[in-house]
């Protein structure tokens, strides 16, 4: 082993006693511990190879995080641990002209060493590491030279350390903004492939990474949740496979319902079961679709769905409710339809023309039992029938033809979700 590396380890962070100086002996002392420092520092310099080829080889015995990087790129390392100790000497004999080069190598190799994913805690022990071994050359080689100018030289430990803590705080300084910039990156990326899977601008060709990188398989079924109100922010059951994305003021949740093997209606019928959320919230939960390809359109029936969601909140399973559906679908056909049906009750006071809208929407509801619409209404069911009849007289329209059954329940789902 070369001679600055002779010594154990254990004795590398070592400093030897020295007597104090007395006081008036200090200005003159600290010209002869720099000279002193300078003839072992320029040793050193002339043999850096093999200080770095010491430090490579402790690296490799005692930190196991340096290890892997010493064995799939030798050469990086080597050269990076040359040019630190090269800027670390050269700052021993010229700190002023130095230091900010000096700080940028440091700088430079902790962002090298986060991207790669190397452990702080191991950076800071490979940097104090060079700075002990650094030390015990200097230590050797004035001992080696002159052992008298050993108390001169330990004059100036004390900035030799300061120097290796300077570093260490650049280190960790630089280590922590490159980790926040990565960080800052890897959200920014999931926050463009999430934004580009609900708008359907992400390429088919991206859909692997897309999928790898989000941690959801690129096929299976999905459907689409999306929420209006505050706080709208679901509840999902425990270990739901979910994504989250906002868009003009409405939340999106991508629920990953199972494989293709599943059962997705009757999962996403489960799931809305168990769906909570906070009072007066809306959600609209779109019908299922089959792999991340599809997730535009699932988006596109989730919003359908919350459209046909009541103003007082509640939850929406789009399968459920297809007619509201396509009400909302079509908002201006369907007030023209309203307008043709329910026009005729314009003429009517405002109280009467909801008590006889109100009767018919609960008949309708009670399947076309008078009997029943009578009991919520609190009312006997020939009243129930006297209202009806006269909403047939005033419209035009007969509640036993079929197709004008269509029309009125339309026309009573239009003015529910569009007003009117």
């Amino acid at each position: 082993m070369p001679h600055v590396l002779r010594s154990r380890v254990r004795t590398l962070y070592e400093v030897p006693a020295v007597t104090p100086l007395a006081p008036g002996t200090r200005s003159l002392l600290d010209a002869e511990a720099v000279a002193v420092l300078h003839r072992a520092a320029r040793v050193l310099l002339d043999d850096l190879p093999t200080l770095t080829d010491g430090l490579v080889a402790a690296l490799r015995e005692q930190e196991p995080a340096y290890r892997a990087a010493i064995a799939s790129h030798p050469t990086e390392v080597w050269q990076e641990v040359h040019r630190s100790l090269r800027h670390s000497v050269t700052s021993l004999l010229q700190p002023g002209e130095t230091r900010a080069a000096a700080h940028r190598t440091s700088a430079q190799i902790a962002e090298l060493r986060a991207e790669r994913g190397l452990p702080l805690d191991a950076l800071l022990h490979a940097f104090r590491l060079g700075g002990a071994m650094v030390w015990q050359g200097l230590v050797e080689e004035t001992s080696r030279g002159n052992p008298d100018d050993m108390r001169l030289l330990i004059h100036v430990a004390t900035d030799v350390w300061n120097f290796v803590d300077e570093h260490c705080g650049v280190v960790a300084e630089a280590y922590r903004r490159t980790e926040r910039r990565m960080a800052w990156q890897h959200e920014n990326r999931l926050r463009l492939l999430t934004a580009g899977l609900f708008d359907g601008s992400a390429r088919l060709t991206d859909l692997p990474d897309a999928a790898d990188a989000l941690g959801l398989p690129e096929e299976g079924w999905y459907a689409v949740i999306a929420l209006a109100g505050e706080g709208a922010r679901p509840v999902l059951p425990a270990g739901t496979r979910s994504l989250h994305h906002a868009e003009s003021g409405t939340q999106y949740v991508l629920v990953l319902l199972g494989d293709a093997e599943g059962d997705p209606a009757a999962e996403l019928a489960a799931l809305a079961a168990t769906l909570a959320l906070p009072p007066g919230a809306r959600a609209g939960i779109g019908t299922p679709v089959e792999g991340l390809a599809a997730v535009p359109e699932a988006r596109r029936l989730a919003d359908t769905a919350l459209r046909a969601c009541p103003r007082s909140g509640g939850t929406v399973l789009l399968d459920e409710r297809l007619p509201d559906a396509l009400v909302v679908s079509s908002p201006e056909l369907a007030a023209a339809l309203a307008e043709r049906v329910l026009g005729p009750l314009r003429s009517l006071d405002p109280v009467d023309r909801d008590l006889l809208l109100d009767t018919l929407t609960v008949w309708l509801e009670s399947d076309g039992s008078a009997q029943r619409a009578g009991t919520r209404l609190y009312c006997h069911r020939n009243t129930v029938l006297n209202r009806l009849r006269r909403f047939e007289q005033l419209t035009g329209r007969s509640l036993t033809r079929v197709g004008d059954m269509v029309e009125v329940s339309l026309a009573l789902g239009a003015r529910r979700l569009l007003g009117g």
